[in-house]
């Protein structure tokens, strides 16, 4: 039987540090080459996994007129399923033209965030609706929560399967011995964007001078927060910018809490890294992440006043940081991108087939 064709919309570049990206090259990387004839695009050096990879195909991009050479493979790609397809030009130049051309690929699209993306006020108008005619156009969605799903469901009235991000739980570990700090680590990691509310851990900071917080990440709150932390003399925040996997691993095993104050979310990949590491979470209830279990892996908190109360609790107790960690590393367990990659191989096998029978009739 001949392997399942499947056309990947991200880029195949070693390093990236595009959650979506990333996601996608951790799915392909563990998809079984006897089964799934992939395609991926890339600009640069790819992922060695990828290159290593056997009925894999590398599209190296031009450095001028992409648009262009991704629409060709759309359109005269060998492939029966387009997964992980992106709000780009070239996609929804393909899903306009789809019908016109009578192309009867199967398109895949993932939804991995909240859908009132028009709610979100660091996100344009424009992004929104080349979202919506790109990504929400695709044949089937699959969210990656029970949250987001609803979200999709209710916002654009759009069914969607659920499959969840996962995590590497051989790279992303605790190590063989943890550090023993004199002062409480308290980590964050993510975009520096008003959604994400890093500016929770300068005010952490100012409340708990006894424990040290470091900030993971750049973006557009970079410079406010850095003149607060100079502004305020906040001694006990280092500002660490942009980290690659090796450097975040390593904040991550030498922290003790890792704090997600953000408050508009799908199912962020940095809670169950750090859960992975060992780390007890404090992350929002307002989009429920199933990576933390309330009271055992950590804590899904309503308010900003519930948020510094479970992180004095935490900072206070070393037997209760470990408790939690080590609950939130066996739960991890559970979204090793190994066992998600095995579902995806069933989605691609049942829409295949669901393709096949089409066609036959």
């Amino acid at each position: 039987m001949s392997p399942t064709r499947i056309l990947v919309d991200s880029l195949a570049d070693a390093g990236l540090l595009n959650a979506q990206m990333g996601n996608a090259r951790e799915i392909v990387s563990r998809l079984d080459a006897e089964r799934f004839h992939v395609t991926m695009f890339a600009l640069g050096a790819p992922d060695p996994r990828l290159l290593a990879r056997a009925n894999t195909r590398l599209v190296q991009l031009p450095q001028r007129r992409q648009t262009v050479r991704i629409i060709s493979e759309f359109l005269w790609g060998k492939h029966s399923l387009l997964f992980y397809m992106k709000a780009s030009p070239a996609s929804h130049w393909y899903q306009s033209a789809r019908k016109k051309w009578k192309d009867n690929r199967t398109t895949i699209g993932t939804i991995e965030s909240q859908s009132d993306l028009r709610n979100e006020p660091t996100i344009n108008a424009a992004s929104v609706r080349l979202w919506e005619q790109t990504v929400l156009r695709c044949d089937y969605l699959y969210s990656n929560s029970r949250r987001v799903q609803s979200s999709l469901q209710r916002e654009y009235g759009l069914p969607s399967e659920v499959i969840p991000t996962g995590v590497d739980t051989q790279f992303f570990s605790p190590g063989t011995h943890r550090p023993s700090n004199d002062r409480v680590v308290v980590l964050f990691v993510g975009s520096l964007r008003p959604f994400k509310q890093p500016q929770l851990l300068l005010t952490a900071a100012a409340r708990f001078p006894g424990a040290d917080f470091h900030i993971a990440g750049d973006g557009l709150m970079a410079a406010e927060l850095a003149t607060r932390v100079e502004r305020e003399n906040l001694r006990n925040v280092s500002l660490l910018g942009s980290l690659n996997a090796e450097e975040l691993r390593a904040e991550y095993r030498r922290a003790d809490v890792f704090l997600f104050p953000s408050g508009w979310e799908g199912s962020p990949k940095v809670i169950l890294e750090a859960a992975a590491c060992g780390l007890p979470v404090i992350a929002r209830n307002s989009y429920a992440p199933e990576s933390v279990k309330h009271g055992v892996t950590g804590y899904q908190v309503a308010t900003d006043e519930e948020l510094f109360s479970r992180l004095e609790a935490l900072i206070a107790n070393s037997d209760l940081r470990k408790k939690l960690g080590h609950a939130g590393r066996a739960h991890s367990l559970n979204f090793d991108w190994t066992r998600i990659a095995r579902r995806w191989e069933q989605a691609f096998v049942d829409l295949a087939e669901r393709r096949s029978s089409r066609q036959a009739s």
